[in-house]
């Protein structure tokens, strides 16, 4: 007999479900479900295997062309072999394990064993070096870590030395002090946790990616993502027996949004392709071959692939989102003229699941990345008043005793505070709302900025620039101007095959030219990669700086691949 817990999860997600394209009634009768004990890979994972017990859980395809499958019922009783085995070795409830596992088998099994144990995860990319890893070690008061043979010489770094600590080392695959993984494969199956595990105790610490300062430690509980994923859920549109393809890295929130919660709360298919360098044919070839039903993936991803003939490809796709950064409009329109399908945005955090999105079914309003997700209500906030208003800090109104959200940055109770002031969780994210409820992103706090005294938005100039067959990516970043104290430039990432030269130069500020207002203009360009943070957002941050730190610029000195409206006669005002 299902706890009343797992009852009360299970009726939130089927009115979900049920009402998938009725998001006027889903917004209306949806509320959390109030849950005192609950611990998801007991309550709702293994009962879903218990339910459809051959349904495939998770599908990899490497990139040799190997395949790994395995059913919820051979992932439940994996799991619980595994957990038994950690106990063995000495993880208990509330230790903090530190998981550094690419996209393979051993990480999932892992997650729903640490969270069967009650122990504390803390997720990593294996792109960390041994300084970062240090920096989790320490701050994350890690007590054990689960990685592969290839990683475990990063653990060898000085600076992890320095840090003293004593933890439990596991190894997928086979190195001498440390602990073999596949020891748990000996291990009777049947588990029995050593007691009830409580709503609000912690599950996961994240480290924010840092696109502006040091990462932060963002606290999850067993209820704020397994159950605060119904948002995502039902933004993406997974229903039961889909098929679900996300792209993310392991080590970041989002991977744990669509390649974990929010299909395994469907009961749908993870399906994962794995690519040691990014193709899109392949990815698209393996799209059709495996019959994917729902797709999300970040806005590179999606700018990368509309670089590829996409009507060469007949996708079985019924759903596709985008997340992690704003989706240019130039991308949804290529996309509805390939495939006949609308690509639709959504908007979340780390610190929360989806807030806001478009979800399946509604009007998808050009710009807009859709109106607030089923349990949350969202406040533009005047920076200067406070009050509610059309265009402000996007905030969630902390009255509805939000569950999606986190419990705070377990590292700065001052951080937690100033984000949770006013009865309001604060995202740092400026929008503006309509007279429908529709929210369109403007930026980051920290990205907009004022030219010539008016405020600009760099995601709106550079969706424009992207419309340029030449621009791959682009971003915009207020250049010191002697002037008008500042003028937009961009930095452009240009199309395979396209020269970085003066003639591209020309025809890019032309187009910005014809297609944005004048105090919105595109002055500057330089053509460079842009910096990103290891999860693959764009560090307008360190562009900002290095414009900073070139200071006004009175003797039109250029970097290298630099080009000026002054340089081309008839562009300039």
């Amino acid at each position: 007999m299902p706890s009343p817990s797992a009852q009360s999860f299970r009726a939130a997600r089927d009115l979900l479900l049920d009402l998938r394209e009725d998001h006027p009634r889903a917004a209306a009768e949806f509320t959390w479900p109030v849950l005192e004990e609950f611990n998801w890979a007991l309550d709702h994972f293994d009962a879903a295997a218990a339910e459809h017990p051959d349904r495939p859980a998770l599908r990899i395809v490497d990139p040799d062309g190997s395949e790994t499958a395995l059913t919820y019922a051979e992932l439940a009783r994996r799991s619980g072999q595994l957990a038994n085995w950690l106990r063995a070795q000495g993880v208990h409830r509330g230790d903090r394990v530190l998981l550094m596992l690419g996209n393979q088998v051993e990480l999932w099994e892992t997650t729903l064993a640490a969270i069967k144990l009650g122990a504390v995860i803390i997720p990593a990319t294996t792109l960390l070096d041994g300084a970062d890893l240090a920096d989790r070690l320490e701050r994350g008061q890690v007590a054990h870590v689960v990685t592969n043979a290839a990683e475990t010489a990063k653990f060898d770094h000085p600076a992890i030395a320095a840090t003293g600590g004593h933890w439990t080392r596991i190894s997928v695959g086979m190195v001498q002090g440390w602990l073999d993984y596949s020891d748990s494969l000996h291990t009777a199956p049947d588990f029995a946790p050593d007691g009830p595990t409580r709503a609000d105790d912690p599950l996961l610490l994240y480290f924010t990616s840092g696109t502006t300062a040091r990462p932060k430690l963002v606290e999850h509980t067993h209820t704020s993502y397994p159950v605060g994923h119904l948002s995502t859920m039902y933004w993406v549109g997974i229903t039961p027996g889909d098929v679900h393809l996300n792209i993310s890295s392991p080590g970041w929130a989002k991977h744990a949004w669509s390649n974990v919660f929010a299909p395994w709360n469907a009961q749908a298919t993870v399906l994962i392709v794995n690519q040691e360098r990014f193709d899109a044919a392949r990815l698209l070839a393996q799209i059709a071959r495996c019959g994917v039903d729902t797709f999300c993936a970040p806005p590179t991803v999606w700018r990368m692939l509309i670089q590829a003939d996409l009507g060469a490809w007949s996708v079985p796709i019924r759903e596709a989102v985008a997340a992690g950064e704003p989706l240019n409009p130039e991308v949804i329109e290529q996309v509805r003229r390939a495939w006949g399908i609308t690509v639709r945005d959504g908007f979340g955090q780390t610190e929360t699941t989806a807030q806001v999105g478009n979800p399946p079914g509604q009007e998808v309003r050009p710009g807009s990345m859709g109106r607030p997700l089923p349990g949350f209500t969202i406040v533009l906030e005047d920076p200067v008043s406070g009050e509610p208003a059309e265009q402000g800090e996007l905030c969630v109104d902390l009255a509805g005793d939000p569950v999606a959200l986190m419990t705070g940055y377990r590292d700065s109770e001052e951080r937690t505070a100033q984000a949770m002031r006013n009865g309001r969780y604060h995202t740092g994210d400026i929008a503006s709302r309509d007279g429908d409820g529709y929210i369109t992103y403007i930026g980051r706090t920290d990205d907009v900025f004022k030219a010539s005294d008016y405020r600009i938005s760099p995601f709106e100039l550079e969706s424009v620039l992207i419309e340029h067959p030449a621009v791959a990516e682009a971003a915009v970043v207020p250049s010191p101007d002697p002037v008008r104290l500042a003028v937009p430039k961009a930095y452009i990432t240009l199309a395979e095959g396209v020269a970085p030269d003066s003639a591209t130069a020309r025809a890019i500020l032309g187009y910005a030219r014809e297609h944005l207002v004048p105090y919105k203009r595109v002055r500057r360009l330089e053509f460079a990669e842009l910096p990103k943070t290891i999860s693959g957002k764009i560090r307008r941050v360190q562009l900002r700086g290095a414009e900073d730190d070139r200071g006004p610029v009175h003797d039109g000195a250029r970097n290298t691949g630099e080009f000026w409206e002054e340089d081309f006669p008839g562009l300039k005002d």
